[in-house]
């Protein structure tokens, strides 16, 4: 393992709710490249890889990636956990920082926090996701494993669903791995709102936001976001 962290941004074509948003467009550009652009601003983050799938509709996915100067890795649709394993192994990761891609206001602030936290306390998981505890609305958190611990996973979980989604094993069988969650400061913590993509409403919501905060050359505060929702009442999870 030659690089301390990365950022494995996951994403794909195919949804069963919203097919094709990864790429709709907010502001004027894909949702995926404001991911990308919010995600290369964490700080702790030594590479940011898109992996995709080998299917002919995400060839699309590769060239924003390739055009956007990032990292890309194809592997399985369904095995997403065997997807992270290899493209960490391929990229020399010895921290893993898993985000996706239907998540617009993923917050490098907090995603700097949490490599932070979890490198720290030597952990084999950490969490600052909504459904950990942390206080962050739907969709701003991320999540990291080490090298050693998504190499147990990938060894050991062997039901369809722990391979497809790749914290299910560890979150399963809290107590054979060393894990614990991180904290939102107060100013972010609304776990009550959602700023995630999975529904047209969702995008639809997103699509204000973006119109009402995006400036080129910056990125959306997440601040900005929970306090025009807390203030209109609108998206509570």
């Amino acid at each position: 393992m030659n690089k301390r962290a990365g950022i494995i941004l996951q994403a794909r074509m195919g949804s069963s709710r919203l097919p094709g948003k990864t790429l709709g467009e907010l502001s004027g550009k894909p949702m995926l490249w404001h991911i990308i652009e919010r995600l290369k601003r964490v700080r702790e983050s030594e590479e940011l890889i898109i992996a995709t799938t080998t299917n002919v509709e995400d060839q699309d996915i590769l060239e924003l990636a390739t055009s956007c100067g990032v990292k890309v890795f194809s592997g399985s649709e369904e095995d997403v956990l065997d997807r992270f394993y290899q493209a960490a192994g391929e990229f020399g990761l010895r921290h893993i920082i898993r985000a996706t891609g239907d998540n617009p206001l993923v917050d490098p602030e907090e995603a700097d926090r949490l490599i932070g936290f979890h490198i720290k306390e030597a952990l084999d998981y950490s969490s600052n996701k909504t459904e950990a505890g942390s206080g962050l609305p739907v969709g701003v958190g991320v999540e990291a494993f080490s090298f050693e611990a998504l190499e147990r996973l990938w060894a050991e979980a062997k039901e369809a669903g722990d391979r497809e989604h790749i914290d299910e094993y560890i979150l399963h069988n809290p107590d054979n791995f060393n894990t614990r969650a991180l904290k939102a400061p107060a100013g972010k913590q609304a776990p009550e709102l959602r700023l995630t993509v999975d529904t047209d409403a969702d995008f639809g919501l997103m699509n204000d936001i973006y119109k009402r905060f995006y400036v080129p050359s910056k990125i959306i505060a997440v601040e900005e976001a929970i306090n025009y929702l807390l203030g209109s009442g609108r998206n509570k999870a």
